[in-house]
């Protein structure tokens, strides 16, 4: 079967590259401990390789029907839900170390993203309420939602404002009892109905009637599909619109809800009026790093997939091999398979390792004993999330395509797996934020941010690993020193008020800068195999050096777009495309 992820590589990364047993050493951590670590990734991956992969073909290949306004899932999402639920998925991740449940999490990703999903968007609502609701939601809310009796979604986006949070106009009447008229529609909402649970709650923006205009004026509600009553559940005005119909994460729906068309949606403030974007920026940062998590996980069983396929396929004979009769060699034996094979590893491990990365310093944003760790941590946290979120999304969608181009003809066809794979891929640079708004938040905010302090506490981080590594960064050194002279130019664009000039090539600084960072986090992982001459270390040096010497002196290139400002898809008429 496929193993879906590297153990030894996520048992690595764990134990020597992350340090997991200093964080369970944290107060925060001290009840569960590290021993609780390898019997829980011990479960992960039983339920991942036996229950979640076994049921991917056929979720995938009948998605959720909308009959009689409820949205039925295939039977297998039940049989998953279940072993999830057993598994205590919800509730681990506020119990154990993110950096742990990051990776223990992406086996199940990996063995069928649909089904995690509806858990990983579960524990991100709950979490939202137990941070910003009063004792009455929490009371109401919590357990039922940690427990996996009740899921959770995130409704954010409306038809007519896409990703323009500022054009929300889903509106909030107050009433005399405390509770809302939330009426609006909402689309794309990912677990929004199905019959796994008695009720789903909905973490809704709107506007307060009255609030002012744009981002300012949007408030947060907790509006489940069913309300508590005195008598038990009743309905709450919460109706299925419609169905989107995917080219992939098949098996979870997606749909178009609508809030209160009989007037008498109820729903609960959660944070203060006017303070729903602050609020909700919790849960789209925690899914932003959850969405990199799947970017990885789905191009990580791929990988293995066309690993195991180009071992075992034989075809052809060496380069220069003249003898037609000689034994046909496996795929593996050909150059440009193991190019192939060696980008894919580059990418997967890479984005394992920078998720795992970025998750070490959510877990000390929070939960580091002094707050000037903490604050540190917090900096390059934000400065990481767009590319932890975006680079395994981009490169994993590259390194997916390697996958169904290893297979030949036969990955051309659904009854081989890459091509559904594949398909789930794209979503990722897609949701929770595009690749273009990733490239303004990180260009626009993140790195001007203080004057450029998180930068400058990402490039000490940096250069502490540079100085330790027996590999060749003299590239990764000068990309560094020009990303940083880089973002001076950018910002003193922005500081004129050149918008365009700073911001049109944001996507390319995004990319340029994550690049920078793989090469930091091999580096990184490359030092804490130094000494070792086994196969994995040498596998991990090699992956490494190709990333370095093939991808790094990229960085100059797509750096002089950005501070040239280059213009020809600026200047273009419209009517000349």
């Amino acid at each position: 079967m496929n193993p879906l992820l590297s153990d030894a590589f996520v048992d690595f990364l764990l134990t020597d590259v992350l340090d997991v047993a200093a964080l369970c050493r944290l107060p925060a951590f001290e009840g569960p401990g590290a021993e609780t670590i390898n019997p829980w990734l011990a479960a992960c991956r039983r339920v991942a390789r036996e229950v979640l992969f076994p049921s991917y073909r056929a979720v995938d290949a009948e998605p959720p029907r909308l009959v009689d306004g409820r949205v039925l899932l295939h039977p297998k999402m039940h049989d998953a839900w279940r072993e999830l639920v057993g598994l205590d998925v919800i509730a681990a991740v506020r119990q154990l170390p993110l950096t742990v449940t990051t990776l223990s999490n992406a086996y199940l990703m990996a063995g069928n993203l649909s089904a995690y999903g509806v858990a990983g968007l579960t524990a991100g609502a709950a979490h939202l309420i137990e941070a910003f609701g009063d004792d009455a939601l929490k009371a109401t809310y919590l357990e039922k939602m940690q427990s996996g009796a009740w899921t959770g979604t995130m409704a954010l986006t409306e038809p007519q404002a896409g990703s323009s949070l500022a054009d929300v106009t889903s509106r909030a009447r107050p009433t005399d009892a405390g509770h809302y008229l939330i009426s609006g529609a909402k689309i794309f909402i990912s677990g929004g109905d199905q019959d796994l649970t008695e009720n789903i709650v909905h973490l809704v923006l709107a506007r307060i009637d009255g609030s002012p205009p744009g981002t300012k004026g949007i408030s947060l509600f907790a509006v489940p599909k069913r309300r508590p009553g005195a008598r038990g559940l009743v309905d709450n005005d919460v109706l299925v619109s419609g169905v989107i119909h995917k080219i992939g994460w098949r098996g979870l729906p997606s749909l178009a809800l609508s809030f209160g068309d009989e007037g008498d949606c109820h729903g609960w403030l959660v944070g203060a009026p006017n303070q729903g974007l602050r609020c909700m920026f919790q849960m789209m940062n925690e899914a932003r790093i959850m969405v990199g998590v799947n970017a990885a996980a789905t191009a990580s069983v791929a990988f293995h997939e066309s690993l195991a396929y180009a071992k075992d396929r034989k075809q052809g004979r060496p380069l220069g091999g003249g003898d037609v009769q000689a034994p046909q060699v496996a795929l593996t034996e050909h150059p440009d398979v193991r190019r192939m094979l060696l980008r894919q590893k580059a990418i997967v491990e890479g984005s394992l390792a920078l998720l795992g990365l970025t998750a070490r310093f959510a877990d000390l944003s929070e939960h580091a004993v002094e707050e000037e760790q903490r604050v540190r941590a917090k900096a390059v946290l934000d400065l990481l999330t767009p590319i932890a979120k975006t680079f395994p999304a981009e490169k994993g969608f590259e390194s997916n395509a390697l996958a169904l181009q290893l297979h030949g003809g036969y990955g051309y066809s659904s009854e081989y797996l890459p091509e559904a794979w594949l398909r789930d891929q794209k979503l990722n640079s897609i949701h929770e934020g595009t690749t273009t708004i990733q490239g303004l938040d990180l260009l626009g905010r993140k790195v001007v941010a203080g004057g450029g302090t998180a930068l400058m506490a990402l490039v000490e981080e940096m250069e502490t690993d540079l100085a330790k590594s027996k590999l060749d960064v003299t590239t990764l050194r000068a990309a560094v020193q020009q990303l940083g002279a880089a973002v001076a130019t950018l910002g003193e664009k922005g500081a004129r008020g050149d918008l365009e000039g700073m911001l049109g090539h944001s996507a390319d600084f995004l990319e340029a800068m994550s690049v920078v960072v793989i090469g930091w986090v091999w580096t990184k992982v490359t030092n804490a195999c130094a000494g070792r001459d086994d196969a994995f270390a040498d596998g991990l040096r090699a992956a490494a050096t190709y990333w370095l010497v093939t991808d790094v002196p990229r960085v100059s290139a797509l750096l002089d777009l950005c501070t040239s400002c280059e213009r020809s898809f600026l200047d273009v008429r419209v009517d000349s495309f």
